[in-house]
């Protein structure tokens, strides 16, 4: 791990934090996370029965249609859900912390320093009424103990190591009169100011443009490696998703329907989900040709239907799939499909 990447010289350089007692092993454990919006009108089941787990400087990446429960699952690791009118339950485990069973102090103490994220529209993330480098430094003094004036240096630092162009005057530079590109850099070097174990990235390159976010994909990648950080990646983007994950999940109607290592996932996808997604994709169709969509609509997560969420969507469902919920098939090391029809010569035609 190249921690002297993001090092400052005359500020602290905090060691990770992590719980009293936790193991060696996964980094992160997802285990049956579910989450429900409770309004007068309706329940909203936005995450149903989610569970993974992240090994230490591995890439997570979770795709599906907007909708899925990607978004959801990702605040719920932070615990950024509107209070009130969530309803969370599963466990949920980061660096040996139960961040379920976590206090308000130390939730605020483990954001930034053990967990990180990257949202997916920095103008509306970050504060319009503050400097780039106020807004990095502040979270650096907050976490790391140090001054306001050694954030300020550190910050510059970090604007530097995320290749932001004439960095000293950006430092100084308020959110909008920043590029989408920049800014999504400034809000990448917030992310990295603490050197979290955990970095969420919420399709952080949805808003930029194809050259950018090929720029945007390639830095993140290599600071993950070079910082030794796990991440999870979110996009409905199957291209970015080939370019950054170790492995990946596939949601729909916030469950997990397939998982495992990305070259299994999308080169060989067991899932009819999974494989009506590659198929929608235009990259490599032949010109002339239609593009093969999926038919219908995602359900509607206030009324979900019994049995597999996709079966209404789907050529193979029969009466068993409308009836229950296909548990998950394990079909190899961390490769697991929700489908009653895997293995079968119906799906293999």
């Amino acid at each position: 791990m190249k921690q002297e990447a993001i090092a400052l010289a005359g500020v602290p350089v905090a060691e990770p934090l992590v719980a009293e007692g936790a193991a060696a092993g996964p980094l992160v454990e997802v285990d049956q996370l579910s989450v429900r919006f409770v309004t007068r009108e309706a329940t909203v089941a936005a995450v149903n029965g989610v569970s993974f787990s992240i090994m230490p400087g591995e890439v997570l990446c979770i795709i599906g249609e907007s909708g899925s429960g990607k978004s959801v699952t990702m605040r719920a690791l932070m615990r950024l859900l509107p209070r009130g009118k969530t309803w969370i339950a599963g466990a949920i485990r980061v660096a040996g912390h139960e961040i379920l069973k976590l206090s308000e102090r130390q939730l605020t103490d483990i954001r930034g320093s053990t967990i990180s994220m990257i949202f997916q529209e920095p103008m509306t993330a970050l504060d319009p009424v503050y400097t780039v480098g106020h807004q990095i430094a502040e979270a650096v003094a907050r976490h790391q103990g140090c001054s306001h004036a050694d954030g300020l240096r550190r910050a510059l630092e970090l604007l530097e190591l995320v290749k932001v162009p004439s960095p000293q005057r950006r430092l100084k530079a308020y959110p909008h009169e920043l590029s989408g590109g920049l800014r999504q850099r400034a809000m990448i070097a917030m992310a990295l100011s603490c050197r979290p174990q955990l970095l969420l990235a919420d399709e952080p390159t949805t808003a930029l443009d194809a050259t950018v976010q090929i720029q945007v994909l390639v830095l993140l990648r290599t600071l993950q490696r070079e910082l030794g950080m796990s991440m999870i990646f979110v996009t409905h983007d199957l291209g970015v998703a080939a370019q950054i994950a170790d492995r990946v999940a596939v949601m729909y109607a916030g469950r997990i329907v397939e998982a495992g290592p990305v070259g299994e996932v999308l080169m060989k996808p067991q899932h009819p989900y999974t494989r009506g997604m590659l198929a929608s994709s235009v990259h490599g169709s032949e010109r002339g040709v239609d593009i093969c969509a999926i038919p219908g609509s995602p359900p509607d997560l206030r009324r979900l239907p019994p049995g597999c969420s996709f079966a209404p969507r789907c050529k193979y469902a029969d009466v068993d799939c409308r009836s229950a919920e296909p548990p998950a098939t394990a079909l190899g090391p961390g490769r697991t499909v929700c489908c009653f029809k895997v293995g079968t010569p119906i799906l293999q035609a």
